[in-house]
């Protein structure tokens, strides 16, 4: 099954600029790079692995004469999972700035060590491309296709190998293996962090939060660890593309909820994987809790793919008053709230209305969710 992204190598790169492609493993970023490099057969391409033990050592030495010679014969130098060569930024930046007309590309499944290492060294020198999971505008060319396929979008999520598979046992085993073996991998691999059950354990309890403010104190007390250590478990588990955290939206009011926090799953699949749970919707409580779930993920994807700059909140006063989403993009707000069921179409909340009367107020649900996301 071929899919085609929105998203391409060619509509970014540009000269001067080192390109970072960010995004969770097996999502399409190495897919992206070959069909890349294979377009450019013409060129003289360098294209290597960041756990080379001889990438590695040339970057590890920070000079100069060696990068240059690794890199001058080549119009295109291409490394995949970058995270693990040390000093990549440093190496990018001496590389970048002795051949500005060589295309520098760099990938990386983790935002978090990837991150650190081109933040300072890189800075004005680089160019994002971030891969997420396909989005429905990149899955279905019709409302009715959307719409037909919504049930298992839910349950099994939007990865592409999940997406190209069509016997449900399979999917189930990928995204098993994604969970078990690839998404905590990085993880699990970064300094002080040594304990695979109890960021197993973290997982599970976001997973069955979905839509409600997570409790740090919750969090230690039930697994019986330091609150600090929730929130460095929670905070790299963002940042290894598993979980997006939302903040209180609070501008006027001082009964509105803004210390505590929300998180989402990148993707559906990956959220039942955790919890171990691909029962049909019909015999299962959380469809509200998936379609919410859904709907954040699909808001993010559309702005990444329209390169919007936004932010996503919930709203909730200490009254118990909410909307489930809100985003900000250039000082335009827009409240949406995500409805399982169709029968009873909600109003928004009065003081939300009267507190920001220029906010627009959305109601998705499965009857309508296509007119928003394709």
């Amino acid at each position: 099954m071929k899919i085609d992204r929105k998203q391409s190598i060619v509509s970014v790169i540009r000269p001067k600029r080192v390109l970072i492609i960010y995004g969770p493993r097996r999502i399409g970023k190495t897919t992206m790079l070959r069909e890349y490099l294979a377009s450019q057969a013409s060129k003289k391409i360098l294209s290597v692995i960041g756990d080379d033990s001889r990438v590695r050592e040339i970057f590890a030495t920070e000079q100069l004469s060696k990068l240059s010679s690794f890199a001058s014969p080549f119009d295109i130098i291409a490394i995949d999972e970058a995270q693990y060569v040390p000093s990549i930024g440093l190496g990018l930046k001496m590389l970048i700035d002795t051949f500005p007309d060589k295309n520098l590309i760099a990938t990386g499944s983790s935002s978090f060590e990837l991150g650190n290492q081109i933040g300072e060294p890189l800075t004005g020198r680089h160019f994002t491309l971030t891969l997420l999971p396909l989005a429905q505008s990149e899955l279905h060319s019709g409302s009715f296709e959307a719409a037909s396929a919504l049930e298992e979008t839910l349950i099994y999520g939007s990865y592409p190998e999940v997406v190209a598979t069509t016997n449900k046992d399979d999917k189930e085993q990928i995204l098993n293996e994604l969970v078990s073996s690839y998404l905590y991998k990085d993880v699990l691999a970064l300094e002080k962090i040594k304990s695979p059950d109890l960021l197993r354990d973290i997982a599970r309890m976001i997973a069955y939060q979905i839509g409600k403010e997570v409790s740090m104190n919750e969090i230690a007390n039930a697994l019986n660890m330091d609150v600090k250590t929730v929130g460095r478990y929670l905070d790299l588990l963002e940042k290894m593309f598993i979980i997006k955290k939302a903040r209180g939206f609070s501008r006027n009011l001082r009964n509105e909820i803004s210390k505590k926090a929300r998180y989402y799953f990148l993707d559906n699949g990956v959220r039942n994987a955790v919890i171990n749970q691909f029962a049909p919707l019909s015999l299962r409580d959380d469809q509200g809790a998936l379609f919410e779930n859904f709907c954040f993920m699909e808001l993010v994807k559309k702005d990444n793919l329209e390169k919007q700059t936004s932010t996503f909140y919930f709203w909730r006063t200490h009254q118990g008053q909410e909307v489930d989403i809100i985003r900000e993009q250039s000082g335009k707000i827009t409240g949406y709230e995500c409805k399982w069921g169709t029968k009873k179409i909600p109003y928004a909340p009065k003081l939300f209305t009267t507190t920001y009367p220029e906010a627009n107020f959305v109601v998705l649900n499965p009857d309508n969710f296509t007119q928003f996301f394709l």
